[in-house]
C-alpha cells in the first residue's frame, strides 16, 4: 500500500515535468531546429566524404572532416582512413589529440623513436588521449579508420624534420 502511495505522486510530478517542458514551439524563444539536425552533421558511413589526407601525412591515408574546421582555433573532428602497414614517423601536436579507433587496429607509441615493439595495439572502439606536445607514432593493422577530435589549428610536427613529406 505505501508503494502505491509514493508511486501516485511521483507519477503526477513526472507527468507535469514532461508537460511544462514540452511547450508549443511558437512560444520559445530558441531556433526551431530539431536536435538530431544539431547533432547529426554527418549521417552513415557511406555519405563521408573522403579525400586525400594533407600533404604532412605520408600518401596513401585518406581524410574526412566531420565537425568544425581543423585550420581553425575551435574545435574539430575528422577521420584518416589508413591502408594496412600505413606508419606515421614521431611527431607532436600543440594541443591534446584524442583518438577512437572505428575499424580496424591502431597501433600506437610514445616516444622520439620509431619502435614496432613499443607499439600498443588499439581495436575498434579504443579510446587514446594524446597529450599536447608529447611525441608519439602510429601505424595502421588491416585498413584502418581513426576519428580524431581536437581543438584546432591542427600542426603535425615531425620530431626529425627528414620524416616531413611536406620537406621531401
Amino acid at each position: 500500500m505505501r508503494t502505491r502511495a509514493l508511486t501516485l505522486p511521483l507519477l503526477s510530478i513526472a507527468i507535469v515535468s514532461i508537460a511544462a517542458c514540452s511547450r508549443d514551439a511558437s512560444s520559445s524563444s530558441a531556433p526551431e531546429t530539431p536536435l538530431l539536425s544539431l547533432l547529426a552533421t554527418v549521417g552513415p558511413a557511406d555519405d563521408i566524404q573522403w579525400g586525400p589526407a594533407p600533404p604532412i601525412f605520408p600518401k596513401g591515408a585518406e581524410m574526412a572532416v566531420l565537425q568544425g574546421d581543423p585550420s581553425k582555433a575551435d574545435e574539430f573532428t575528422v577521420r584518416l582512413r589508413m591502408p594496412n602497414g600505413y606508419r606515421i614517423a614521431p611527431h607532436t601536436h600543440p594541443t591534446i589529440e584524442n583518438v577512437t579507433v572505428i575499424k580496424g587496429t591502431f597501433l600506437a607509441g610514445m616516444g622520439e623513436q620509431f619502435s614496432e615493439a613499443s607499439l600498443k595495439a588499439y581495436p575498434r572502439d579504443a579510446f587514446a588521449s594524446i597529450p599536447a606536445n608529447h611525441a608519439h607514432y602510429a601505424m595502421a593493422r588491416g585498413q584502418t579508420i581513426v576519428q580524431v577530435h581536437a581543438i584546432g589549428p591542427f600542426a603535425l610536427t615531425y620530431v626529425n624534420p627528414a620524416d616531413d613529406p611536406t620537406k621531401r
